[in-house]
C-alpha cells in the first residue's frame, strides 16, 4: 500500500476489487484498507458472503446502477458512486425509505461528450438541485465522474477542476475522480476519493 503514503491526507483511497478474489481483499484490507468498490453486482454480493465477518470493510457500489438492480445495492453497498440520472435517484431514495437505509450518494457527472459514459449534465443538475435536495433517507455527499480515456495530462486536469467547481457550487465535500491512469491528476485538481484497483491488487485477471 505504499500508494497511501503518497496522498494528500483528505484524499480517501477506493481499492477497486472488481475482479479479484475475497482472499486478496482479506490481505489488502490487512495492511488498513477498508474502503472496496465493486462495479458487479453478484460478483459483489458472493465476496460479501465470504467477507461478512469483517466489519470494518465497507462497501461501494462503482458500476452502472440499473433500475431493477437498486433495492439489493441499497440493501447491501453503504455508498453508491454511479448514480446517473434524477429518475434513479429518485428511486434510490424511495427504496431507501423502505429499507430504512441512508446510503451514501455520489451523483456521477459527464463532462465530456463521450458516448461511452454515463452522468447528469451540468446544466440539469443545477436546475434539479432544490428537489434533489428534499430527497429522503440518502445523503448525497459529492460528485463522481470518469475521464475519456487518452487525454493528456492537462485535459485531464481540466476536465477534474470542472467536477471540482461544481461540487463546490453545490456545497458538496466530495470529488470521486481520478483511477489507475490518471489519480495523480485527479489529486492535482481537489478529488477526495480515488478509485484505484491496478496500482493496489497487480493486473486483474480478467
Amino acid at each position: 500500500m505504499q500508494i497511501k503514503k503518497k496522498l494528500p491526507q483528505n484524499v480517501n483511497l477506493l481499492a477497486v476489487s472488481k475482479g479479484f478474489s475475497s482472499q486478496e481483499i482479506k490481505i489488502i484490507n490487512n495492511q488498513g484498507q477498508n474502503d472496496f468498490g465493486e462495479s458487479r453486482f453478484q460478483e459483489a454480493i458472493n465476496k460479501q458472503q465470504l467477507l461478512k465477518d469483517f466489519k470494518n470493510m465497507k462497501w461501494h457500489f462503482i458500476g452502472r446502477v440499473q433500475s431493477n438492480k437498486i433495492r439489493k445495492i441499497v440493501q447491501n453497498f453503504e455508498y453508491i458512486h454511479s448514480v446517473d440520472s434524477y429518475e434513479k435517484l429518485s428511486k434510490i431514495s424511495n427504496v431507501s425509505l423502505e429499507e430504512q437505509k441512508k446510503p451514501l450518494i455520489m451523483l456521477q457527472v459527464k463532462l465530456s461528450d463521450d458516448p461511452s459514459k454515463g452522468g447528469f449534465n451540468s446544466q440539469v443538475l443545477l436546475e434539479k438541485w432544490d428537489q434533489i435536495k428534499e430527497f429522503k433517507s440518502i445523503e448525497i455527499k459529492g460528485l463522481m465522474t470518469i475521464n475519456p480515456k487518452g487525454l493528456s495530462s492537462k485535459e485531464n486536469i481540466k476536465l477534474f477542476k470542472k467536477c471540482r467547481i461544481l461540487a463546490d457550487s453545490l456545497k458538496l465535500h466530495d470529488c470521486s475522480m481520478g483511477m489507475s491512469g490518471d489519480w495523480e491528476e485527479a489529486v492535482e485538481a481537489g478529488s477526495t476519493w480515488l478509485r484505484l484497483g491496478s496500482i493496489i491488487f497487480g493486473n486483474r485477471s480478467y
